[in-house]
């Protein structure tokens, strides 16, 4: 039976989701983040900062492999959801080159608009009436697009769409729901943003980022299956709405 989008129920379904499959989302975590740390540790020993050329190779390599990780875990949490039915393998859990390049065109295209707007209030200086107001623009525009376009990397995983076919498809899929996308936004920074602080005085609590990172990514997967079928007026069933 169809049910309108809630936001609740997309937090409770993400929780029996992150529950049933605990162990396999965990151990995926582990595995991510010790590659991460272990690349990171051996890449400070074998180059140069002052190698231009190292410093970008050794940049991309770490962009493209944090860039696997994350897709992995959203190839991971979809192929979770849809093995309800069915039995899966590992390879289906391994992303595409192709959705690699998709999701780090998309995060070029945001570097590339976040770099030209911090120069053009670095040239207003003179300005600051004027680089004040700008700056305020930018905020709410970067909020406005980091709301729109935040279901981008869903839809290169999801359905294979390329950068810019997966920014319109987000930019759609929020149309209508935006207040309740904020909603989420918000309980996805809290769960982030609290351990963080706590941190800051309990380092050991840094530890959670291994069950809050991949929890909040399962909010934002089955946030992005319900609002297609909300959008679709299809059967309230998770798992048959990709």
């Amino acid at each position: 039976m169809y049910h309108p989008f809630s936001v609740a129920e997309t937090i409770k379904t993400s929780w029996d989701i992150f529950k049933k499959n605990f162990v396999t989302i965990i151990v995926y975590s582990v595995i991510a983040f010790f590659l991460l740390s272990v690349l990171g540790l051996l890449i400070g020993f074998v180059y140069s900062p002052t190698d231009f050329t190292g410093s970008m190779i050794v940049s991309f390599i770490l962009i493209w492999l944090q860039a696997y990780t994350t897709l992995g875990l959203y190839k991971l949490i979809f192929t979770l959801i849809d093995s309800e039915y069915y039995d899966f393998e590992f390879s289906q859990v391994i992303p595409k080159v192709k959705m690699i390049w998709s999701y780090l065109a998309v995060v070029f295209i945001i570097a590339f608009i976040v770099t030209n707007l911090t120069i053009l209030v670095d040239y207003l200086d003179p300005y600051p009436i004027l680089q004040d107001v700008v700056k305020v623009l930018s905020a709410l525009g970067g909020l406005y697009l980091a709301l729109r376009a935040m279901f981008f990397n869903t839809f290169v995983v999801d359905d294979a769409s390329g950068p810019i076919e997966s920014i319109k498809q987000s930019f759609e899929l929020t149309r209508g729901y935006l207040l309740k996308v904020i909603l989420i936004l918000g309980v996805i920074i809290l769960f982030i943003a609290l351990p963080a602080i706590l941190a800051q005085y309990y380092p050991i609590i840094s530890v959670t980022i291994l069950f809050t990172y991949p929890f909040v990514n399962i909010v934002l997967a089955v946030t992005y299956r319900k609002l297609i079928y909300s959008h679709q007026d299809v059967d309230d069933d998770i798992a048959e709405t990709n």
